[in-house]
């Protein structure tokens, strides 16, 4: 679902950086004064696992890929502001190390899937706690509305600038091909998601009665 580089204007990564990056700045403060340390190990585990979890990509045509994103689960284990700086974390290192999303589409990544997705994913869970429907629902939301969320922002972008012989100067195509191409597949993928958030609960309940 990452984003590339080069795919989004200036004129939407840059006010982006500005959420973000006071989002995070706002977080980090919370996660220094909140933080317990017995929470640490599985704030590393799960965070290890979400990037694991995105390296086997499916390329799509509307110009992003698709892959299960662990955001549900990151939801449920840690709540949406620690997941939200965990996955930013993530799409940092697969940015610079990987390639996999752009430096430049960064905090779009960040508000779409991290941000927008930890709260859909915590909102369904928080409906029945522990249940493994709310489980479920937990990780396919975490990945569909974030799927819906980057699709109208791919699908813009051909409306914010083009060359004198009216060629789009970022992402090409509109919404008539990103909404289709990039939320489809992730209705699916979303099943994925579900199945792992629901795992990854029972294994830590598991866990944590042994």
């Amino acid at each position: 679902m990452h984003i590339p580089d080069g795919f989004i204007a200036p004129q939407v990564y840059m006010p982006a950086y500005g959420v973000a990056g006071v989002l995070w700045a706002a977080g980090l403060r919370r996660l220094r004064r909140t933080l317990e340390p017995a929470a640490v190990p599985r704030l590393a585990v799960a965070t290890a696992s979400a990037y694991a979890l995105m390296l086997v990509t499916i390329p799509l045509p509307g110009g992003t890929t698709a892959h299960i994103t662990g955001v549900g689960m990151m939801a449920v284990l840690l709540g949406s502001r620690q997941a939200f700086l965990a996955l930013s974390l993530v799409f940092l290192i697969q940015a610079l190390s990987l390639g996999d999303g752009g430096v430049t589409a960064l905090p779009v990544n960040a508000l779409a899937v991290g941000l927008v997705g930890s709260a859909v994913a915590r909102a369904a869970y928080a409906l029945a706690p522990g249940r493994p429907w709310s489980l479920f629902l937990a990780g396919w939301l975490g990945t569909v509305v974030p799927a819906v969320v980057v699709a109208l922002v791919l699908g813009w972008q051909p409306r914010l600038g083009a060359t004198a012989d009216g060629q789009p100067l970022y992402f090409p195509f509109g919404w008539a091909v990103t909404l289709p191409a990039i939320v489809l597949p992730h209705l699916m993928v979303g099943i994925a998601d579900g199945v792992v958030t629901v795992a990854s609960w029972r294994m830590l309940r598991a866990k944590e009665a042994a």
